[in-house]
């Protein structure tokens, strides 16, 4: 059995505490959280997001729902595909979730919603694909929303998460750990003007799951034919599961 205590980056606080921690965080880098995506990765995360979009194929006539949609990168891939479906677009923080509306011009297919993906508030049996990217481990009860996931989806309907993981090699760990534990917080400093909001970022990925144990939970809280592919060696993973 897989422990999720709540935490705070290294901090353990209580569940109620981390979400008002990590909303904050983003409240206070959201003007500044496309720029610093681009400095922080040198902008492959324009590539794995692309490569997301493809895995997940968004088909005409779907109801998808991007969960933790924040400044829209992934709604703008979808919808570069001349996607005619409906999209909805859920974020717990206001200000990435007000960003993301100003970015996408006014369409009667895409649908915001500011809510918690713990406790949705769309029926079962409502979606046909579910997404969520570098959100997940922010989540304060991620089986929750798992479930929550599981829920709303349709009966053959599929799970997608893209987040950060564990790389494969020795020598991606080693790069990897110094980049997130120096670089970031340096690059928080300077550009977001919080080097604590990127401190939090890199200790967040170093507490998330590993590819086999989030598969584990996924496939725990229901999910079936559950797989993942790693990208940049591991660094990032995409996950995939159906309900049955």
């Amino acid at each position: 059995m897989i422990k999720l205590n709540s935490s705070f980056g290294y901090t353990k606080v209580k569940p109620t505490e981390k979400t008002r921690l990590v909303q904050n965080v983003f409240s206070d880098v959201a003007k500044n959280y496309d720029l610093m995506n681009d400095l922080m990765s040198f902008g492959a995360h324009r590539v794995w997001k692309k490569k997301f979009t493809e895995i997940i194929n968004p088909k005409n006539n779907e109801t998808i729902i991007d969960i933790g949609s924040g400044t829209g990168d992934i709604a703008i891939n979808i919808l570069k595909n001349k996607f005619n479906g409906n999209l909805h677009l859920l974020d717990l923080n206001k200000e990435m979730l007000n960003i993301g509306k100003n970015r996408i011009n006014k369409r009667n297919n895409v649908f915001f919603h500011h809510g918690n993906a713990e406790k949705l508030k769309f029926k079962n049996n409502y979606f046909d694909k579910y997404t969520i990217a570098f959100c997940l481990r922010n989540i304060t009860n991620i089986e929750k929303s798992i479930k929550e996931a599981l829920r709303v989806l349709k009966p053959g309907g599929s799970y997608y998460c893209l987040e950060f993981s564990s790389p494969n090699s020795f020598l991606s760990t080693s790069i990897y750990n110094n980049y997130k534990s120096r670089l970031l917080p340096f690059l928080g400093k300077i550009i977001a003007k919080n080097e604590k909001a990127y401190e939090y970022l890199s200790e967040s990925i170093d507490l998330f799951p590993n590819q086999e144990k989030l598969k584990f939970l996924l496939e725990l809280n229901g999910f079936t034919n559950v797989s993942y592919l790693d990208l940049f060696d591991g660094i990032v993973s995409v996950h995939k599961g159906y309900k049955i």
